[in-house]
């Protein structure tokens, strides 16, 4: 991979379509294994890693792996209301039902409870809590996996993620995440927005600026099924990247009004009226996602 030096020593990117491609050509140039797990062989690289000069640009703009912005919001916003059922994920993504042990809920994928449950003592409380009385600390790191997920060998649904971790240097939120492993095509496009995205809300629920974003990742891999299509994607033109949109400070009021209206939405219970008093109150940035 190639780009500017990061803050760790890894390449750094202008915008996560051009680490995104660069991930894509590491893994077709240059597989360190061919590794097969749970019945599927994959190409992969052992320690990958890469830094996102500005986290807003979190889509890959590539025809062949096309982003589904409405899922991407949908579970970003399943992670902030730390929840776990399938009752929403499962509307935008009905593939996830089949990782469900109880045909209700999700456990490993589900990281909104671990995250952001229960309110008033959740993980993401208390390091934003920790980083406002100590904005040098180093200790503002929030676990994800969990030991418990490895009792049962036949486990469909073990956390990708391990922790995310923030930290404040000259004035801005610079977040890290870790994973033990990433799928290229499925999977590192969908954390790596709702990542810099929970890292844009945090940093607004502190009041600093936004900074780096740092993905880490044990095994990043392609299934072999998915090789061609990486290939294509490789082979589009390179385009300019939109501008981002940048996140207005959100109040939990807000977040609520959010998750409110995605519910009646969903349901189809109420159509969106962007004249309601609580839509307005919102701005542009999540009237926007409303409609999506």
């Amino acid at each position: 991979m190639t780009g500017i030096p990061g803050p760790v020593g890894l390449p750094t990117f202008a915008t996560f379509h051009d680490a995104y491609r660069a991930v894509l050509h590491q893994i077709l140039a240059q597989p360190h294994h061919a590794a097969t797990a749970r019945g599927t062989t994959f190409s992969e690289v052992l320690g990958v890693g890469f830094t996102l000069a500005d986290p807003r640009h979190r889509i890959p703009w590539l025809a062949a792996r096309r982003p589904n912005i409405v899922f991407n919001h949908a579970e970003a916003l399943w992670y902030l209301s730390g929840r776990a059922d399938l009752d929403m994920i499962g509307y935008y993504a009905p593939r996830l039902r089949a990782l469900s042990a109880d045909g209700q809920h999700l456990t490993g994928t589900a990281y909104g409870p671990r995250l952001f449950a229960p309110a008033g003592a959740s993980q993401w409380e208390r390091v934003v809590d920790l980083l406002r009385a100590d904005p040098g600390t180093k200790r503002a790191a929030m676990l994800i996996m969990q030991p418990g997920e490895l009792l049962d060998p036949a486990n469909p649904d073990v956390a990708c993620t391990l922790s995310l971790q923030f930290l404040i240097r000259d004035g801005a939120l610079h977040t890290m995440a870790f994973m033990r492993g990433n799928d290229a095509w499925i999977g590192l496009a969908c954390d790596v927005f709702s990542f810099t995205l929970i890292a844009e809300y945090t940093a607004l629920a502190l009041g600093v600026r936004l900074g780096t974003y740092t993905h880490l990742v044990s095994s990043m891999h392609l299934s072999v099924a998915d090789l061609p299509r990486a290939q294509a994607a490789l082979a589009e033109p390179i385009i300019p990247v939109p501008d981002a949109p940048a996140m207005p400070p959100t109040s939990p009021e807000a977040l609520a009004t959010v998750l409110s209206w995605e519910q009646r939405l969903r349901l189809n219970d109420t159509p969106l009226n962007l004249k309601a008093d609580d839509v307005t109150g919102l701005g542009a940035y999540w009237q926007h996602v409303l409609l999506l």
